[in-house]
């Protein structure tokens, strides 16, 4: 038994033992082990600038705010508040501050009297912002030792007062762009099944549209308005995400498809202002996510579930953008394919 260990422990010409990985080989795993190590690490500190920063950054930015009443009233308010937080507008009355909060053009008003401050909020354009208000005009109230009442111009429905249905639908929305990638690109492998993918996705975005807006409108009874017009914003937000990651990963492959799903799940997902409003996220983090599909999703699904449609054409535009974009990535990949084709059979 002695000499059999002696022989299996016998060292190689080169000193090693046969069982010894060599050495390049241990410095390649070691470097590949660094490299994943830095990679996760770097990748979780992403998650948490971009879920933690926001909200410790979150108030009113530049959030346009109605007042009326006498206008040395409205002068001095205008001094009291912050330069960067909120952008003061003028209405000649309280119907004229009312019309510009339904029509988007202020996310809420104050109408001084000699009776008190009438607070105006649109609590479905953003509870975040709508608390904001309510608690400045208050605040505002009790300087002038007088009363304020709270008059809420956009509420969610009695059924969710709150909204909680529609924080709730920000992660649905943006695996519903994920999701039917993965899902058909599994069963539907190869350049011949891009056309194949492309209809599967479209089909998927307007099932799930339906089905996402029936559940949040019927179910759980966070929408009002046109069920249809809401399901079909709700199904271009999805294609908005499926067809760029079918355009990435049939151009560049996984690595395509990965680097896009970090990006939506990191960046898109927590600068959406779903929850919030985008006016409650600092300018450059709003800007960015309101470019983004989840961002210009949740935009587009707020004006047409509580606005009738009022502000809807910017947020279709930049979803209408991504789907150009994610079939301009597979009419690249298509011709790409075609080209490397046609040179194999020519040679």
């Amino acid at each position: 038994m002695s000499a059999n260990f002696a022989t299996s422990a016998a060292p190689e010409p080169n000193g090693s033992t046969p069982h010894d990985p060599p050495p390049s080989g241990g410095r390649k795993l070691a470097a590949q082990l660094v490299a994943i190590v830095v990679g996760l690490t770097a990748a979780i500190t992403l998650m948490l600038c971009a879920f933690g920063l926001p909200s410790a950054n979150g108030g009113p930015h530049h959030a346009p705010l109605g007042v009326t009443g006498p206008k040395s009233t409205v002068a001095a308010v205008q001094k009291q508040l912050p330069g960067d937080g909120w952008e003061i507008t003028r209405y000649g009355n309280a119907h004229a501050l009312t019309r510009a909060i339904e029509n988007r053009d202020a996310v809420g008003g104050l109408a001084f009297s000699d009776d008190g401050v009438t607070v105006y909020t649109a609590t479905a354009g953003g509870q975040m912002i709508s608390n904001a208000v309510s608690g400045l005009g208050t605040t505002l109230a009790d300087r002038q030792h007088v009363s304020a009442t709270v008059r809420d111009i956009v509420p969610f429905p009695e059924d969710d007062p709150r909204g909680t249905g529609l924080a709730s639908a920000a992660l649905p929305m943006v695996f519903g762009g994920m999701l039917p990638a993965i899902v058909l690109l599994h069963f539907f492998p190869g350049h011949t099944n891009l056309r194949t993918r492309l209809v599967g996705v479209v089909a998927f975005a307007l099932a799930g549209g339906a089905a996402v807006t029936a559940v949040l409108q019927f179910g759980i009874g966070t929408l009002a308005g046109n069920y249809w017009v809401t399901s079909l914003g709700l199904g271009l937000g999805m294609a908005a995400l499926a067809i760029p990651f079918l355009g990435l990963e049939s151009l560049l492959g996984y690595a395509g498809f990965g680097a896009g799903s970090v990006v939506m799940m990191f960046l898109g997902n927590p600068l959406s202002g779903l929850a919030t409003g985008p006016y409650w996220l600092p300018d450059g983090w709003s800007t960015l996510g309101q470019l983004m599909p989840p961002g210009a999703s949740g935009s587009l699904l707020r004006a047409d579930a509580f606005y009738d449609g009022t502000g809807a054409g910017g947020p279709a535009v930049v979803l209408g953008v991504w789907v150009l974009a994610g079939l301009a990535l597979m009419f690249a990949a298509d011709r790409r394919h075609n080209r490397k084709a046609g040179n194999a059979q020519a040679a």
